[in-house]
């Protein structure tokens, strides 16, 4: 048979430059068996245990109660503060007063039984007017601090010096210099004064040897 009786089915067949079509693959076939003994996923959680969710939910809840009371006790206390400490500045700027009427009965001289009418009535109208005035700080809970003769408090008076003395114990108020001031237990003014200190002991080289 010759080339040109050929039909072109055949032609192509035979001609090693015609490229060959594949044969048609199966599109739906699977690309490989899936192991049988693969782990499957789990579809649900284990449910969780209600009594532990019960405990969880009454430990909130119980904590939650004991911050809202201490919030309401914070408040409180807050309020009654403001409520008793709320004349702090006016009884301090008062306190000016206080020491002035003491000054002025301090320096006051003996009156004499035959001094004018005038001079008594000034000193007993001055110490009218103080005792009167520490009536009001009592009334409003201002308790003055006179600490003579007693032991030295750092958290009460303020020391303005110490006085080497043997009349009186170390750490012991020894003067006064103006009086402190409490107000509902809280130091509104510390007392200054002046606390004893123990003499030094005599210098050996100063003693005289009395051996013979």
């Amino acid at each position: 048979m010759s080339e040109q009786d050929k039909t072109p089915e055949e032609t192509a067949e035979n001609d090693p430059e015609t490229p060959q079509q594949d044969a048609p693959t199966d599109a739906t076939a699977p690309d490989a068996a899936a192991p049988e003994n693969e782990d499957k996923p789990v579809a649900q959680e284990q449910a969780s245990d209600p009594a532990a969710e019960i405990a969880t939910l009454n430990d909130k809840l119980l904590r939650t109660l004991a911050e809202g009371e201490n919030l309401r006790r914070r408040a409180q206390r807050e309020r009654e503060d403001t409520a008793k400490f709320a004349i702090t500045n006016f009884a301090r700027d008062i306190l000016s007063v206080a020491d002035n009427l003491q000054r002025a009965l301090a320096f006051l001289p003996e009156t004499p039984p035959d001094a004018e009418d005038a001079i008594n009535a000034f000193a007993d109208g001055v110490k009218l007017t103080e005792r009167e005035l520490q009536s009001i700080f009592e009334r409003h809970g201002i308790e003055k601090i006179d600490p003579q003769g007693q032991k030295f408090d750092h958290d009460r008076h303020e020391a303005m010096f110490e006085m080497p003395t043997a009349d009186a114990p170390a750490g012991t108020v020894v003067q006064v210099f103006e009086v402190g001031y409490l107000l509902k237990d809280r130091l509104l003014r510390a007392a200054k004064v002046a606390v004893a200190k123990a003499l030094p002991a005599p210098d050996e080289s100063e003693r005289v040897d009395t051996k013979v």
